[in-house]
């Protein structure tokens, strides 16, 4: 019996220790592989995924809209060549608790980078920036639609909230009587990028210029008899007609003379405005003669509003005319103007500029980067 006993201790004794070492093989085979798929792991996410794919050093364009997964960020990714692997790029993001981080927003990435590179940069928010310069006498068409071109918005949607009236008042502005935002979208560079809406944009615009108008402005132009707005509208006239800085003054004082008389200020560019949405490059007479609140040919006035944002110059040209008793100006054709005093002399010039073919001859308003030119 002793002998029967003994052999069942030492039985059991010999299946412990077998199951320890079963067990001890198991743990050492789990580290191995929890160590090798660590470490295969950390060598994807330090190693560009450049490195096992054909060379490319192009940046490319990565948008993450709000609310996008982990799936469909990674599976945009793999699209444009910046990683290589899905499931570890997921599961990197992961262990290291980036996903919770991730930025909506326009980001530059390539294949030179590293995962966790990438991670870096899709969460530091620091969105791609689309460069818009709004140009000294482009008007609101023609930002909207470059807006929609470097697609950061819709060109509808953009001139809309420019004929909101809420929006508009929500600026610090009065309702302006042409009812839009034209002449308030300030000519300067701007560097937005898809994170801002269409009405951030359109208040850094009007911000800007708000900072160009100062309470000497407002006061010179109360002395001129003209309210700011009237002032603004002039000025964008002024900048549509001369791409000649040095002229300015002296176009502005054609209109200022002009308007002192009652005249019409016979302006092309004005006309054009009016039936912008029509105008294919060339006036025809019935244009002329067209009943448009813009249209300066058929109103002794100045127009409902202005016909473009003008710049600096063109504002201080509308407060600060050249005193001359200049009535009328032809172009040259190259940008410039030949100013005259009364119809006689204008009708020479005409004659001498515009009629001969000759004078036309390897000039260009485009020399003097002028969209626009006007005779009267």
């Amino acid at each position: 019996m002793q002998n029967s006993k003994s052999f069942k201790i030492s039985d059991v004794r010999s299946r412990s220790s077998s199951a320890r070492l079963w067990i001890g093989f198991i743990l050492t085979g789990l580290t191995l592989i929890v160590g090798s798929t660590a470490g295969r792991l950390f060598l994807f996410a330090s190693t560009p995924a450049q490195s096992q794919l054909p060379p490319n050093t192009e940046n490319s364009i990565l948008e993450i809209r709000k609310g996008e997964s982990p799936a469909e960020i990674t599976r945009d990714l793999a699209k444009i060549g910046s990683i290589t692997d899905r499931g570890s790029f997921i599961l990197v993001g992961r262990l290291t608790r980036q996903w919770k981080h991730i930025k909506a927003g326009e980001y530059e990435v390539s294949a030179t980078q590293s995962p966790l590179e990438i991670f870096k940069v899709i969460t530091s928010g620091v969105s791609v920036v689309h460069r818009i310069t709004v140009r000294e006498g482009e008007n609101m068409y023609e930002i909207a639609k470059a807006i929609e071109q470097e697609k950061l918005g819709i060109s509808d949607k953009f001139l809309n909230l420019c004929r909101d009236p809420k929006f508009i008042q929500s600026l610090g502005l009065p309702l302006p009587p042409s009812g839009t935002l034209e002449g308030y979208l300030y000519p300067e560079t701007y560097f937005f990028n898809r994170s801002l809406t269409l009405e951030d944009m359109i208040r850094q615009m009007v911000r800007k210029f708000q900072t160009v108008w100062t309470p000497e402005y407002e006061a010179r132009a109360k002395a001129l008899g003209l309210n700011p707005y009237q002032t603004l509208t002039l000025a964008s006239v002024i900048e549509k007609e001369t791409g000649a800085p040095q002229e300015r003054p002296m176009v502005s004082s054609v209109f200022h003379n002009r308007l002192k008389k009652g005249m019409r200020l016979q302006s092309d560019p004005t006309t054009i405005y009016g039936i912008w949405t029509r105008y294919r490059g060339n006036l025809h007479r019935s244009d002329l003669v067209e009943a448009t609140p813009w249209n300066t040919y058929a109103i002794p006035r100045l127009p409902l509003g202005p016909i473009s944002n003008p710049g600096k110059e063109s504002l201080e040209a509308a407060l600060h005319p050249i005193d001359s008793p200049y009535l009328f100006f032809v172009s040259h054709n190259d940008g410039t103007h030949e100013f005259t005093a009364n119809l006689s002399d204008h009708n020479k010039a005409v004659r001498k500029f515009q009629i001969d073919p000759k004078a036309r001859d390897g000039k260009s308003w485009r020399d003097l980067n002028k969209k626009d030119s006007g005779t009267f």
